[in-house]
């Protein structure tokens, strides 16, 4: 099976199943000597951990991180480094009276069609624990980040149709949906509650930001770094559309309106286009937004059809999100600060070099 690979340089692997003994990744590409520990690495994990109550999910899981190889006292080997999380609570049983049936808005189908065999445990690879292995690895893209003063940060902007209105960074690190404006947190996790109840579950937006870029990363034509960052958010499960800036907003603009006028370099009057123009880094901030379709694992009732192709009807068990808001926030930090590390090393190739 292919796909489980992810950047040209920095390079990560993710590997495991839901319910499976562990999950992980192998990070190929990382120059020698960045700062890294277990800590580091735990600090992203406890973000997307499960088992939190609320609208999280109930399974109870570490996520405590083994680094096997690649860092040797404190430090980055610039060798394979690979990164094991134990699965310590799974419930495999939970998905025995489903594996000849094909749940509604997951990908049981679709994986059986392309291999002929699935993992029905909560769908292996298909499922969204599978991403403890990608911010395991963008806890790695964070150090050499960190190394040329680069920040990426995200938050809840929408959930079940709520949006934040006001912005306070202290804030999203203080309420459970991680939105940046209280009263829309507490009138998001009203609704989604209220869902919960009735077996259902709702959407969600993250936006993303990342500061400090140097100029002119990104590869044109075909290898733009909005193309790439697109990439990374439409492979992450559940996501259905990214707008970077203005986004849509922009179809309905004029030029006038939308264009960024520069007063100095890297310097713009506006930002509508999200920090990038001709698919490279402009200097100014990075902005992009994710839009994620509600957990499709729905505790009511739903007609679906068997393996044989035969009408039924299913009501899924186990332990389900009501709402992936939260714990999709450290995710898209992960996926985008892979794709920035993996471009500032093509950059060192290139007539500008970052700092």
């Amino acid at each position: 099976m292919g796909g489980n690979s992810f950047g040209t340089l920095f390079k990560a692997i993710t590997f495991g199943e839901s319910h499976g003994p562990g999950l992980g990744c192998v990070v190929d590409g990382c120059p020698a000597g960045l700062p890294l520990s277990v800590e580091d690495i735990s600090r992203d994990l406890a973000r997307r951990r499960p088992g939190r109550g609320g609208i999280s999910s109930s399974r109870l899981e570490d996520d405590e991180p083994e680094i096997l190889s690649g860092v040797f006292e404190g430090k980055t080997l610039g060798t394979p480094i690979a990164i094991l999380i134990r699965n310590k609570d799974p419930h495999p049983a939970d998905y025995d009276k489903l594996k000849d049936l094909y749940r509604p808005g997951h990908a049981d189908w679709p994986w059986e069609a392309k291999y002929g065999f699935r993992d029905h445990r909560g769908g292996g690879r298909a499922s969204g624990r599978e991403t403890v292995g990608r911010v395991a690895a963008g806890a790695v893209a964070r150090a050499l980040l960190a190394s040329q003063g680069i920040e990426v940060r995200a938050w809840t902007s929408s959930a079940a149709g709520v949006d934040a209105v006001g912005f306070d960074w202290e804030e999203i690190e203080k309420n459970p949906l991680a939105m940046p404006d209280r009263a829309a947190a507490e009138a998001a996790m009203e609704k989604i509650e209220g869902l919960k109840a009735k077996g259902d579950s709702a959407g969600c937006c993250v936006s993303c930001i990342a500061r400090n870029l140097c100029p002119g990363l990104g590869e044109p034509v075909f290898d733009k770094l909005d193309a790439r960052i697109a990439a990374a958010m439409l492979s992450i499960g559940a996501a259905k559309a990214v707008e970077f800036g203005a986004g849509f907003a922009a179809s309905k603009g004029q030029g006038s309106e939308m264009n960024d006028i520069p007063v100095s370099p890297g310097s713009y009057r506006t930002n509508n286009a999200g920090g990038v123009l001709g698919g490279l880094s402009t200097g100014a901030e990075l902005r992009f937004t994710v839009a994620f379709k509600p957990v499709p694992s729905i505790m009511r009732p739903q007609e679906t059809i068997n393996n044989k192709g035969e009408k039924t009807e299913l009501l899924i068990q186990g332990r389900h999100d009501a709402c992936i808001a939260p714990r999709a926030v450290p995710v898209v930090e992960a996926m985008a600060a892979l794709v920035l590390a993996d471009f500032i090393l093509l950059q060192r190739s290139a007539r500008v070099f970052c700092r």
